[in-house]
Order: C-alpha cells, then sequence, then structure tokens
C-alpha cells in the first residue's frame, strides 16, 4: 500500500504545483471523563499517509529541493507507550511511511515556515480545530508582513477539498478490494438478521448479532451506528436506541454497514418479523423495490448523478398515486414535491473512506455530477407512513391501514466501464426471499 499512498501523494502535489499542502490528522474524542473513544483517523490523512495516530502533521511541497513529503508525528515514548499503545515516532516515520523529513511534532511551529516560504499559496482545510486553523492562519499572516524580504510567500490559502476529493472520488483496484470486503462481511451479516429475526425478540439482539459477524470477520466495527428500527420506529430515519421488543406483524429495517480497513459498505434491508408480509406492506414494499431497481439500472458511465434520485422519485410517486395516498397528476406532484412527506430523503450518496463520502454532486444549477468507472454511490429510496405525517396541500388524509409502515431497501453500487456493479447483491431482497 506505501506505493499507492505515494503515487497518490505525487497526483496532488501534481496538482498543487508551488503551493504547500498541509494535513491534520484527527483529536482523540473524549467517551466521558478520561476514556477516550476508539482511535480513528482523519479520512484526507490516511488517504495520503496510511499513517493512523493522532497529533501529527503532514506537509506536501513539491516545490522543496528535498522535503517533499514532510510528517510532524508524536516522538517514541516508552512511559506513555506503556499505557496506551506503541507509537510509529520520528524515525520510522521515514522508514515505514516514506517521509523525506520527519520531526517531532513540537517542532512544528520552528519547522513549518521553511515548507512555506517559497509556495506561491497554502492548500490546507479550515476544519473543526479552531486552534489549528489560528496556528495556520498566524503562520499565512507572519509569511505576509516579512513577504517584501523575501519576495516569496504564499499569497492566498485554498482549500484542498476540491482537488483532494476529487481523486478520493474514483476508486483504485486496492480500495475496490476494501470495499467489496466490506460489503461480503455486512451482507453475511444482514443475512445472518434475516434468518434470526422473529417476534418476541428484541431490536438490540439483532443489533448484536449483526455486529458479532462484523467483528467476527475482521472488520473494525459498524461503518455508523446499527438502525434496527421495527414496527413505527422504522419511520424514523436515523433511530438509533434499538431497544424496543418485536412484534406480531411487524416490518424490521435494518440498516447496517462495516468499516474494513477504513472502508466502508452501507445496506439497508425491510422484512416482516414474522416472515409474511401483509398486504399493505406487500403494496409498499414492491413500490420500493421497483424503485430502487429503476434508479440501480440509471447507474451506468455518462449519466447524471442526479437522474438515481429523479428515477426513484417518479416510481415511488406514481405508486403512491396508484394507491389513493397521493392525489394529483405525477409530473406536478415531482415539481411541487408533494411526495416528500412520505420520502424525505435523497437516493444516494457517494460511499468509500467516509460512509457519506466526499465528492460533489453537483456543479452548479444546471450541471450535475456525471458518472464515472470508479466511483461507488448507494441507491436507497423508501416510503415512510410517518404516524403523524403532515400533508401537503390538496392531498388526501392517508387511510390509517398504511400508517406506521416505514421501508427502505439500499444496495452499494460500483459504476464499471461498461454499467454497474451492485457489490451488495449477496443480500435477498425480492419477495419470495425474504418471506419465510
Amino acid at each position: 500500500m506505501q506505493a499507492e499512498y505515494r503515487q497518490r501523494r505525487e497526483q496532488l502535489m501534481a496538482k498543487i504545483g508551488s503551493g504547500t499542502g498541509i494535513f491534520r490528522s484527527a483529536p482523540m474524542a473524549v467517551m466521558h471523563n478520561d476514556v477516550e473513544y476508539t482511535y480513528r483517523q482523519d479520512s484526507d490523512f490516511f488517504y495520503l499517509t496510511g499513517f493512523n495516530e493522532p497529533q501529527a502533521v503532514a506537509v506536501l511541497a513539491p516545490h522543496h529541493p528535498e522535503h517533499r513529503f514532510v510528517l510532524f508525528v508524536q516522538p517514541k515514548d516508552r512511559d506513555k507507550e506503556v499505557w496506551t499503545g506503541y507509537l510509529c515516532g520520528v524515525d520510522a516515520a521515514k522508514e515505514i511511511y516514506g517521509a523525506d523529513e520527519a520531526y517531532p511534532i513540537s517542532e512544528l511551529d520552528e519547522k513549518l515556515p521553511q515548507y512555506l516560504e517559497k509556495a506561491d499559496r497554502i492548500y490546507y482545510h479550515l476544519g473543526r480545530d479552531r486552534n489549528f486553523n489560528d496556528k495556520i492562519l498566524s503562520h499565512y499572516q507572519q509569511l505576509l508582513r516579512t513577504y517584501p524580504k523575501r519576495g516569496t510567500g504564499p499569497m492566498g490559502i485554498e482549500d484542498t477539498g476540491p482537488i483532494l476529493h476529487s481523486m478520493r472520488l474514483i476508486k483504485s483496484e486496492s480500495e475496490l478490494i476494501q470495499m467489496r470486503q466490506a460489503a461480503a462481511i455486512a451482507t453475511e451479516a444482514h443475512n445472518k438478521a434475516l434468518e434470526s429475526s422473529a417476534p418476541g425478540r428484541y431490536e438490540y439482539e439483532i443489533q448484536a448479532e449483526i455486529e458479532h459477524i462484523f467483528r467476527l470477520r475482521g472488520a473494525m466495527g459498524p461503518a455508523y451506528p446499527s438502525i434496527v428500527a421495527s414496527g413505527a420506529n422504522a419511520c424514523v430515519l436515523h433511530y438509533i436506541e434499538n431497544n424496543r421488543q418485536m412484534q406480531d406483524g411487524d416490518l424490521l429495517l435494518i440498516d447496517a454497514g462495516c468499516a474494513y480497513g477504513y472502508y466502508n459498505s452501507d445496506i439497508t434491508r425491510t422484512f416482516p418479523v414474522n416472515g409474511k408480509f401483509t398486504p399493505e406492506q406487500k403494496i409498499l414494499y414492491e413500490i420500493v423495490l421497483e424503485a430502487q431497481k429503476q434508479a440501480i439500472a440509471q447507474v451506468q458511465p455518462g449519466n447524471s448523478f442526479k437522474s438515481v434520485h429523479d428515477t426513484a422519485v417518479r416510481v415511488l410517486t406514481e405508486g403512491l398515486v396508484e394507491i389513493g395516498i397521493l392525489r394529483g397528476e405525477v409530473d406536478k406532484l415531482i415539481e411541487e414535491e408533494k411526495y416528500k412527506p412520505y420520502y424525505m430523503h435523497r437516493t444516494s450518496h457517494w460511499l468509500g473512506l467516509d460512509v457519506h463520502d466526499v465528492g460533489v454532486y453537483q456543479h452548479g444549477d444546471d450541471k450535475p455530477q456525471i458518472l464515472q468507472p470508479g466511483q461507488v454511490l448507494t441507491v436507497e429510496p423508501g416510503l415512510y407512513i410517518v404516524p403523524d405525517t403532515k400533508l401537503a396541500e390538496d392531498q388526501p388524509e392517508t387511510d390509517t391501514r398504511w400508517v406506521g409502515i416505514g421501508i427502505r431497501i439500499e444496495d452499494d453500487v460500483l459504476v464499471t466501464a461498461t454499467g454497474h456493479e451492485v457489490l451488495t447483491a449477496g443480500v435477498p431482497k425480492e419477495v419470495h426471499e425474504v418471506e419465510r
């Protein structure tokens, strides 16, 4: 992998030219008092370095005659390592991670100016760490003040996102290997959940079955808090309490994926707890399933990202009109967004190092992102007949037989040179497959 990290850095440095890029590691996050969450590196930092420790800074200076890639890291500390684990240290930052030069993080303020004073601009994302933002701005302001003495130095700060995130949007073969493994593990977990669910069991029991598979198969753990939502809980998009006892006649919506080698999967399935849909559940389920199938068919190189959502919205709206939940002409209902009380989210998002991965969706009002081979996106239409739905104007009251039903079906889809590949196709979703 170090060869790929180096290739990524070279690609980025070619884009920033005479600039200097600065990337900060993620901080530790406190769970409570003096207990911290398991560490998870900043995705941009990891993408460029593979380095998985906090209190680190990476500097890319393509214009520097010797030190194009510099790491500032925590030095080795035997007393600290006894408590919190081994540190890479300064020497290994060069030997293992390929840095041209490495320094203790305590020397950042002293050493950083030499990598900035010949740059024409600074590439840095102003993130959540205000103190570090202030540090970078302070260096920039100092260089502006001393510019007349040198005649060189950065004249602006530019966000790294537009350049770096366009790179991250196209997955390499090594990235896809890890994403396929994340998908395979989550597929096994969802299939275990399908066979394990039954009236009387609690949502958290099914969560335990899923997350047991995640760790058993070598995943880092859940990619996000697992959603195991039975009955009307499925109408809450990000329900994570997972503490209700499932009842006979419930649907169970499970939205769960795992992180494998920092890459994520994201799957949703909805199925009857007792093995048989009610007539109303089956009708809504088949509308959502058809919307998903037609939306996935739009995942083709050259099609717009927007076409996936537009296709799902049309199928869902047509279905709601057919069963009487919506009333009116389909095109007008879509134009006026009167489907939104029942379908309030988008159909897709990018997937990769982040679950909601980086990359633009739209280049201005009339220029949607065009799908390209190597992109991975979710396709996840749904319908949610919320008990206290606020109806759109001129729309009928919802028949009580539909109320409390929530359904979402989600797969992870790779754009290929000739079409698409559904990475999570191994999880059943046809009615005859999920009924038992």
